[in-house]
Order: C-alpha cells, then sequence, then structure tokens
C-alpha cells in the first residue's frame, strides 16, 4: 500500500501550492462540571498550516487532542483562543473558529468535508440518499439558492448515480444501497461515511481514522481516493491510526505531543 514516490514530492511540492488552511494558537479547555469545575486544557498553542494537495498527519500518544483539532476545526467545538484561516474556492479567507451557524453550514455544504469515526444514521433515509444528500447540498451552494422542483429530478438522479459509483467503488453490497444504514455493520458504516465527504470534491478534507473497521481491501480503496483528492487539490489533514495508510498517503506528520510541550514551555 505504499503512495507513489512521484506524487506531491514532499515539502518543495506543498511549499509551491496555495495555502489552505493556517491555524494559529489554537486552544481549547473542557471544564468538567460533574468535578466541581475542574478545567482540563486539552489543546494549547496548536499551530499549523496545510496546502492545497498535501496531507498533513497528526500523530501522538492518546489523549493528546487529536480528534478535538478536528472539531474545533469543523466547528463542533467552540475554540477558546486561536484562529483558523480557510481559503475557500473563490478565494476568501474565512476563520473557521469565529464563523457564525450559518456561515459553517455552508462552507460544510462545499468547501469542508469530515470523516469520523462513526456515522450519524439518520432513520428511514437510504444509504444512497446518505451519500447524494452531499451532492445536492453543494450544488444548492454553488447555487447560493435552494434548487427548484422542475431541476430537482435531474440534478437527482445525477447525485444518485455518483452515489453508486462511490459506494461500489468502496465495495458496499447493492443490496444494501436502499437501506437505512443505522443496521449496518460498524465497516459498511464507515464505507458510506467515506463515500458521502468523497463524493464531491473538497477544499479542505478532515480525516478522523478514517480506516476504522475496514478491511484491507477497502484500505487500499480508501488510500487510492485520498490520493485522487490530494491530486484534485484538496488539503487533507488526518489521524491515522493504521501506520500503513498514513504512510501511503500523508505527505508530512504533525506530533501534537510535541507541539503541546513547546506551548507549555513558551507559557
Amino acid at each position: 500500500m505504499n503512495a507513489n514516490p512521484s506524487f506531491f514530492a514532499g515539502t518543495t511540492a506543498a511549499a509551491l501550492a496555495p495555502e489552505v488552511l493556517d491555524v494559529r494558537d489554537l486552544g481549547k479547555t473542557f471544564t468538567l462540571h460533574l468535578r466541581g469545575g475542574l478545567r482540563l486544557p486539552v489543546l494549547q498553542g496548536v499551530n499549523l498550516r496545510l496546502a492545497a494537495g498535501e496531507c498533513v498527519a497528526l500523530v501522538g500518544p492518546s489523549g493528546q487532542g487529536k480528534s478535538t483539532v478536528m472539531k474545533c476545526l469543523h466547528g463542533n467545538y467552540a475554540a477558546d483562543t486561536g484562529r483558523a484561516l480557510l481559503r475557500t474556492a473563490d478565494g476568501r479567507r474565512v476563520d473557521l473558529l469565529q464563523a457564525d451557524a450559518r456561515e459553517l453550514i455552508a462552507l460544510r455544504q462545499r468547501e469542508i468535508a469530515y470523516v469520523s469515526q462513526f456515522l450519524r444514521a439518520v432513520p428511514r433515509v437510504s444509504a444512497l440518499d446518505v451519500v447524494a444528500e452531499r451532492v445536492l447540498d453543494a450544488e444548492a451552494a454553488r447555487r447560493a439558492e435552494p434548487i427548484d422542483e422542475q431541476a430537482l429530478p435531474e440534478l437527482l438522479a445525477s447525485a444518485r448515480e455518483a452515489a453508486r459509483t462511490l459506494l461500489a467503488r468502496l465495495n458496499l453490497p447493492s443490496g444494501l444501497w436502499d437501506l437505512p444504514p443505522a443496521t449496518f455493520s460498524g465497516g459498511e458504516q464507515q464505507r458510506v461515511n467515506i463515500a458521502r465527504a468523497l463524493v464531491v470534491p473538497a477544499t479542505l478534507l478532515l480525516l478522523d481514522e478514517p480506516s476504522a473497521s475496514l478491511d484491507a481491501l477497502n484500505r487500499r480503496v480508501l488510500v487510492e481516493l485520498i490520493l485522487e483528492a490530494r491530486q484534485r487539490g484538496s488539503a487533507v489533514l488526518g489521524i491515522f491510526h493504521d501506520a500503513e495508510v498514513r504512510d501511503a498517503v500523508a505527505s508530512r506528520c504533525i506530533n501534537l505531543a510535541e507541539n503541546r510541550a513547546l506551548a507549555m514551555e513558551a507559557w
């Protein structure tokens, strides 16, 4: 599962590519109200930059805040300090840590894709439509208005075809496509999760253990899809506990444990 050595030859290519994400002094502290208001500083002074077409892997022991970085950038957690400037496809600069809810939703529709360790299954919505919905959301964001009823049938057919292509590539049995994924196995749900994130090209791709629950065959497919996303110009930030997958897709690594030590020393 080795990456092609000619594919984005390290930091030189990254330095020439436009910067997509600039994170400065990201900090996050959790307050444990059931423990008398105990404050737990999880992130302090996290800095990273990410260029178009590169994949940065967050590494380090468990408990260093790797998933918390992802959730702050995606807007699931509110950060306490810092900035995270995203260069959007149209050239705007948006601070992900200061964006309001409406702006975050719009960014998630077209600019940011996120693969978590678990699929948030929607009752009674088929796997096919879970994936196709992202295509429709991206199209609505591109138009900056809701899709009208006359255009919807054609767009829905196209979105479902894109979903079928990706689900087939991820080896999800076609007999499951029209079923809600809530009852799928962990590996099947994760393939739907991956397909939903990758069915539309993203400016920023956040991957939190995307190979969790995948078998060897689909880990190879995942590597191919990530490399293709990089080739299209997506900036990828990932957590990969599978070292083989990480070595195949990542152009460089950032150790959050070392990052934290430097922040504490500066403090």
